[in-house]
């Protein structure tokens, strides 16, 4: 083994996505901070995502003038996660949020945050707001950040499809590059590539360090005050993903692939409690003509059934819960619910598209991968994709009495307030184009029930797919990962979907994976700088 004892750091941050927030406050304060990333691209994850922020109480909302909601998103959080184990996370998360977005917004590379009016996603919880507590980044020219540019990852319809995203940037890429920038501009930051984590380095009962490979190489890498683990989850280990989350395998993950729970592992070496290992951040995942899902935000028009043909939730409900349910139902109802199958018919595509630009038909791969199904009638539907035709024909014909009437009678869709954002935009599609208003629907009640009447009908695939793993390491308040007794293991911090989420089984809001990430790799910082 090689061991670097030239340049020993202060903090290493095993990890680029949220975590490289967290080590640029570790720098921005003088910390000699390293940023180790197992890939040649920075940014994991949170490169893929719109790099929502869920803070209340930030200074984006006051600027909206939407008042300190901290109090409110208090109860609502209570509410929801109904957890009092997890209460004194978020109590640190809320106070976390706020101040970091001021933190940044004073460097000059990240600007200024915005906030972007996304409902809560209970609704109908106390303390549940409609507009939303989620803030984003603004978006960046990547000419700005020159040589740094290259090395952050790319979208994932980039990374799948070849799309051209352009040279300006939002969301997670915007993040990332402006975080990178910041980090490389204090002077006291090192990113190194190419170099996964091993294993951690105890001395005396504390770490201080890791083992990792790069190049080929094992090398030791030294940190005088501590390391954070912020490296993703596990949703690419099948091994793990089948130990604890059977029968998913990892291949359906819409996370980066590189995440396979390296971060997990070394941490239960050195003694560290786990929690959530059997949870995700579940999505229905629409699936490609290359054969794999990608995260499907919300449906707005036709339904989706399982093997019997029978429809089992509101196909608009929030991602995450329509994921949990289909898994739910998967295991405990006695139907397959994987796949399920999304019907819908002639007027859908010419009100929405599918699978591409607007005022488009599919394009051809759709049908020739069998991604979509067509057919003339909707007994020669059923029969290719394996349901029984008595059952789906039952179910179309109950949900278009529910279109005419405009009352979803069994789900409810169309009545919260999430779902009636969807009257308004299409949900994300791979291919960015797809995001356009959509085409006033005047003829039908309620914009997102439309009867399936018109041929041809269509199928497409959806599966139960998720953006990371989101249990992990057990930490405290300070993001220090505790033993299984409790107490904390001196120098190791965890942060993002290596720890197991302070939201505990749900998804509160837009924001809340990421969110949780960059405060809490904040909480670490401000610990071990004893600040």
């Amino acid at each position: 083994m090689s061991v670097d004892n030239e340049v020993d750091y202060d903090v290493i941050v095993v990890g680029s996505g949220g975590g490289l927030v967290g080590a640029y406050t570790a720098a921005a304060r003088g910390l000699r901070t390293l940023v180790v990333e197992k890939t040649g691209l920075v940014g994991g994850t949170v490169a893929y995502s719109g790099a929502g922020l869920w803070f209340p109480g930030s200074a984006p909302l006051r600027r909206a003038g939407l008042g300190d909601d901290v109090e409110e998103a208090r109860a609502y959080l209570r509410h929801v996660v109904a957890d009092p184990s997890r209460e004194a996370l978020q109590d640190a998360y809320l106070a976390a949020g706020a101040r970091l977005i001021d933190e940044l917004e004073e460097n000059p590379w990240f600007g200024s945050f915005v906030h972007g009016p996304v409902p809560d996603y209970f609704t109908t919880a106390p303390g549940a707001s409609p507009t939303g507590h989620t803030v984003f980044p603004t978006p960046l020219d990547l000419a700005g950040i020159e040589a740094h540019a290259p090395l952050v990852r790319r979208s994932l319809p980039t990374e799948r499809w070849g799309f051209d995203e352009g040279r300006l940037v939002s969301g997670g890429r915007a993040l990332i590059g402006r975080a990178l920038a910041a980090f490389l501009a204090t002077g006291h930051g090192t990113l190194r590539l190419d170099t996964a984590l091993e294993s951690l380095v105890v001395e005396d009962g504390r770490v201080v360090g890791i083992d990792a490979v790069s190049g080929g190489e094992r090398v030791r890498l030294r940190a005088s005050l501590g390391v954070l683990l912020a490296a993703g989850g596990f949703e690419h280990d099948r091994v793990l993903r089948e130990k604890h989350q059977g029968p998913l395998t990892g291949e359906w993950s819409n996370g980066v692939g590189a995440n396979t729970g390296d971060a997990l592992r070394a941490g239960i070496a050195v003694g560290a409690d786990t929690d959530l290992l059997d949870e995700a951040w579940f999505v229905p995942g629409l699936v490609q003509p290359d054969g794999r899902p990608v995260f499907h935000t919300g449906t707005r028009a036709g339904i989706w059934v399982n093997g019997a043909g029978e429809r089992f939730v509101n196909e608009t409900r929030p991602y995450d819960q329509a994921g949990h349910e289909i898994m739910r139902l998967h295991r405990t109802s006695g139907v397959s619910h994987v796949p399920a199958h999304w019907i819908f018919d002639q007027r859908v595509i010419d009100r929405d598209s599918f699978g591409g630009p607007p005022d488009e038909p599919p394009r051809p791969e759709w049908l020739e991968s069998g991604a979509l199904k067509r057919a003339d009638s909707l007994k020669e539907l059923a029969d290719l994709i394996g349901v029984p035709y008595g059952g789906l024909r039952a179910t179309v014909e109950e949900f278009n009495g529910f279109a005419r009437t405009g009352v979803d009678e069994r789900f409810r869709r169309g009545e919260s307030v999430w779902d009636q954002m969807f009257h308004h935009i299409v949900p994300f599609a791979a291919d960015p184009r797809q995001n356009f208003p959509a085409v006033p629907e005047t003829r039908w009640p309620n914009p997102l029930l439309l009867p399936i009447e018109e041929p041809p009908f269509y199928a497409a695939t959806i599966l139960p797919a998720d953006i990371g793993t989101k249990g992990g390491l057990r930490t405290d308040v300070h993001a220090r990962v505790l033993r299984p007794d409790g107490s904390a293991i001196p120098g190791l911090y965890a942060a993002g979907n290596t720890a197991a989420a302070m939201s505990g089984r749900v998804y509160p809001g837009a924001g809340t994976p990421i969110g949780s990430s960059i405060a809490f790799s904040y909480l670490a910082v401000l610990d071990l700088a004893g600040k």
